[in-house]
């Protein structure tokens, strides 16, 4: 079970992978192309070029999760532009995008809070 907690590491590849790509070749663009390790445990998030759906991978410490969403109908709404391969998101700005809303749209309160 993959679980996304606030200190999960989420990277949002920018460029659309190619979808025909498994494990090995996700894992592969994320040593060249993002300049991480896929054994760090970190939940990387690519989309596909035609925006109508994402991957994402994760590692957790006992094999890798491959996840896949395609929307039934409509475009991913929202996807960053940058000049950097991959951004980052947090736990809930995954969440958010996964129900195709747009991250930056959205409110959020702090991760912690002090109780009186």
């Amino acid at each position: 079970m993959i679980q996304l907690t606030p200190q999960t590491r989420i990277f949002l590849a920018i460029e659309p992978a190619d979808f025909r790509a498994g494990i090995d070749g996700l894992a592969q663009l994320c040593r060249q192309h993002l300049n991480e390790e896929p054994f760090s445990g970190a939940v990387f998030v690519f989309r596909n070029r035609a925006r109508t759906a994402v991957k994402i991978l994760c590692y957790d410490g006992q094999g890798f999760w491959l996840c896949q969403k395609r929307w039934s109908s409509g475009k991913l709404q929202w996807w960053p532009s940058a000049d950097t391969p991959a951004c980052t998101l947090s736990h809930r700005e995954l969440q958010v995008l996964l129900w195709n809303g747009n991250p930056e749209m959205t409110a959020f309160a702090g991760d912690w809070r002090r109780v009186a």
